[in-house]
């Protein structure tokens, strides 16, 4: 029986040509090797300097959408960058194991795909933008944010925590009644997708069971790394910093987030201080974006116009 999610892909990568994107493997370093969907006038760019023509430089501002741990950049932000692209020079990378990324460090720290991200962009031409991060990706941002805070203009974030803490780490897991994050993130059978999406969402709609079969075989592949990342991801208590970033920064979370609830999100926004907001989507849950799409790319557009706003105030 052919794999629903199989056929899907080069229709997900289809339409995201359609939209103006590129897929570009960048060398981070040799043995590092990070895929990017890039807009057409990157690539253009990139070939008149290399033909030494002259560098016109777009005029959109530079929005980086990082995925999470639920799956790779194209699953994850299609319905942004269809929004996205006509007003904005949208990237969208995939981390290191995810999508076509791959390292032979083996360093597996959010810092280490912080730096690699950095990198990349800096090759790309990207000088500075707007980061995107969901889950996984929003603690990516969090840290790229401190290491390049030139290169990271502002921050928007989703259904995550400034780091993982073991203490935040153990009580999230035990609110939801798993053990260890590769338990929840990384299944093994039809049940455990079932879990990972029930806990990922507001209202888990109900589907046959070949779906969530097809999901399993083809969305968990790099399962080693993938479980050495998980494993380097959580921060000790004494070694966590303290939440100082001079970007602004935009919370935007599903209500019913059973990972990282509004409490969490408040806390978080409390920490950052005056430079944040927190905006929530009703009936939503961890996987905000993707439960409600059109709803998060509605305030994902609002937060980004605001943005543009405070930029050309600072030009002025």
């Amino acid at each position: 029986m052919v794999n629903v999610f199989t056929v899907a892909k080069p229709l997900l990568q289809g339409l995201m040509k359609l939209a103006g994107m590129t897929p570009k493997l960048v060398e981070i370093e040799p043995g590092t090797l990070m895929n990017f969907w890039v807009p057409n006038e990157t690539i253009q760019r990139n070939q008149n300097q290399n033909q030494n023509h002259t560098n016109h430089k777009t005029n959109k501002p530079a929005v980086v959408l990082v995925h999470g741990f639920f799956g790779d950049g194209v699953i994850t932000w299609l319905f942004q960058v269809l929004a996205l692209t006509g007003r904005y020079a949208v990237y969208v990378p995939d981390l290191l194991f995810f999508g076509g990324s791959t390292t032979d460090s083996h360093h597996r720290s959010t810092v280490f795909q912080a730096e690699c991200l950095a990198k990349g962009l800096r090759k790309l031409g990207v000088e500075s933008c707007t980061l995107v991060g969901f889950s996984y990706g929003g603690i990516i941002g969090f840290k790229l944010a401190k290491l390049d805070p030139d290169l990271v203009e502002s921050l928007v974030v989703s259904s995550t925590v400034v780091e993982l803490t073991e203490s935040i780490s153990r009580a999230s897991l035990q609110k939801i009644g798993f053990s260890q994050w590769s338990e929840l993130l990384l299944p093994e059978t039809v049940e455990g997708v079932k879990a990972m999406l029930t806990v990922g969402t507001h209202k888990l709609p109900w589907l046959p069971d070949f779906l969530y079969r097809n999901f399993l075989e083809v969305m968990f592949i790099n399962r080693k790394e993938r479980t050495e990342l998980l494993e380097a991801f959580i921060d000790s208590d004494k070694d966590a910093t303290a939440t100082t970033h001079p970007q602004r920064i935009h919370l935007l979370w599903g209500d019913n987030d059973k990972l990282f609830d509004l409490e969490v999100a408040h806390n978080i926004k409390e920490q950052l201080g005056g430079k944040s907001t927190l905006h929530y989507i009703e009936k939503a849950g961890h996987l905000v974006g993707l439960e409600r799409p059109f709803m998060y790319t509605r305030h994902l557009k609002r937060i980004l116009a605001s943005l543009d706003g405070e930029r050309l105030q600072k030009m002025n």
